[in-house]
């Protein structure tokens, strides 16, 4: 038996409300625009994003880099934090390009939902636009879906991509590095956006009250510092000392970041006693019983970012990243590798 009634349906009855992709779009616009610099031609609101590569660059060659937060979203989504993650998502490209020596250009996020909460989505974004300020890139685009059935309520997942570019003569890329280099430790934030599946269990092991006092600030806020930016200060190092080297201290940690940037030959030689394991660190280890190795391969245990240059010139680098307003540790040197020997030893 045939039935002549019809459904009407919309994208909304869907689960997609298209009126909030709006809104967030105008709602994100000032922030971008706060990113704007020299090069841009068409931003936020296209179908693609236009950059010119500026002409002070003779042979100019691009540097790309892309991550995403990771389970630290997690946390976020439990505290309903979602004001720094956006910084997160920038450090995580951002640093990775400039450890080859370049300058970054712009950034592009995806911003994946089930249902768009645009006061959340406003909060994101903006920490993705404070991210972008930091490193002195732009925000041109990006990417808001909506996607039913795909997302609990209340979570989304975050992507982003870098790029930046680099003369060609002055790409770093480890080869420069030498028997004798000083390797110089430049402070993190806290976990930035590695290990925190470990973290995460930790603190279902622990049940600590986030919100107690942790040396001075929240656990919370401890937990959920955001990743440091290290691009404006290390961009200054670039035009005043010779670096050899640089290694962004991601997921694998000190021991297996630093082998990324030696040659085969080489080892780098840390020192744990050059610097103090910072609080949350000590904290994580003590109530997830994780070993030594184990921290050193998951976390960057209070190094963020490390610098590897001439013994000649590692004072005045130290001095001048000091001067720049960051916390630096001369944290170890280079030397000939042993045959069957790891190319990071943490002694």
């Amino acid at each position: 038996m045939s039935s002549n009634s019809t459904v009407s349906l919309s994208y909304r009855d869907a689960g997609v409300d298209i009126d909030a992709g709006d809104a967030l779009v105008e709602a994100i616009k000032p922030f971008a625009k706060r990113t704007m610099r020299e090069g841009v031609l068409a931003g936020i609101g296209g179908f693609g994003a236009l950059f010119e590569v500026s002409k002070k660059y003779r042979e100019p060659v691009l540097v790309s880099g892309t991550d995403g937060v990771g389970t630290k979203l997690k946390l976020a989504f439990h505290l309903n934090r979602h004001d720094t993650v956006g910084i997160d998502l920038v450090a995580m490209s951002v640093n990775d390009i400039l450890v080859q020596g370049a300058e970054p250009l712009f950034f592009l996020d995806y911003f994946a939902c089930g249902r768009l909460d645009v006061a959340t989505a406003t909060d994101v974004i903006k920490g993705i636009a404070a991210g972008c300020e930091q490193a002195g890139c732009a925000l041109i685009g990006g990417e808001t879906a909506e996607m039913p059935s795909m997302y609990p309520d209340g979570e989304y997942d975050l992507a982003g991509f870098a790029v930046g570019a680099v003369e060609k003569s002055k790409i770093i890329d480890g080869k420069k590095i030498r028997p004798g280099d000083v390797v110089l430790g430049m402070a993190s934030s806290g976990a930035h956006s590695n290990g925190y599946s470990l973290v995460r269990k930790i603190i279902d092991v622990a049940k600590p009250d986030l919100q107690a006092d942790f040396h001075g600030r929240p656990l919370a806020d401890v937990l959920l510092a955001p990743t440091r930016i290290y691009v404006k200060p290390l961009l200054a190092l670039m035009e005043k000392i010779d670096i050899h080297g640089m290694v962004h201290i991601t997921g694998g940690g000190l021991v297996e970041n630093i082998p990324r940037v030696l040659q085969p030959h080489l080892t780098a030689v840390l020192h744990k006693q050059a610097w103090t394991l910072p609080p949350l660190f000590q904290w994580l280890q003590k109530h997830g019983g994780v070993a030594d190795d184990e921290m050193h391969r998951v976390f960057n245990c209070g190094i963020g970012m490390t610098v590897i240059v001439s013994a000649a010139l590692a004072d005045q680098a130290e001095a001048e990243l000091q001067r720049l307003g960051e916390t630096v540790y001369r944290i170890g040197e280079i030397r000939e590798r042993a045959e069957g020997e790891a190319q990071t030893l943490v002694i």
